[in-house]
């Protein structure tokens, strides 16, 4: 990637030398990267918002308003999934990565996948072998 907007759902207080939530929706913020011929040029953090009300569309909602180009989750639903696509936002996958700047460096050298559809979680959790917890978001 060479210029746009990266979101990564991050846990504390985020940033590029924080860590990474093992899954997007139950994440504490979000660190919006913004990426110009290649380099960091802006790091923002983004507070995630309680989605008990909204579902798992309130995320994909913020990011899109954010004008994030994409994500980088180690998990995610096909629910959010969809609406991160019907809001144009490319969903990469990574999950053996806990930092963010590796991560974002990844990305940046084309490194990543954008995600399949048998890479989604189901919901409910458990033994799926890529590394987080999680419900349905």
């Amino acid at each position: 990637m060479k210029n746009g907007r990266i979101a990564i759902p991050s846990i504390g207080a985020g940033g590029l030398d924080g860590e990474r939530s093992g899954h997007f929706g139950h994440c504490d913020v979000f660190t919006l990267v913004d990426v110009q011929d290649g380099e960091v040029k802006e790091v923002t953090i983004l507070a995630n918002q309680d989605h008990s009300q909204g579902g798992c569309m309130i995320p994909v909602n913020i990011l899109a308003r954010a004008k994030a180009d994409c994500i980088i989750v180690g998990g995610i639903g096909m629910r959010p999934l969809m609406g991160f696509r019907q809001a144009g936002i490319d969903v990469y996958h990574e999950a053996e990565t806990p930092a963010i700047r590796p991560v974002v460096e990844k990305l940046i050298a084309g490194e990543l996948a954008v995600i399949a559809d048998d890479q989604v979680c189901g919901g409910g959790g458990g033994g799926h072998g890529h590394g987080h917890g999680h419900g349905a978001c």
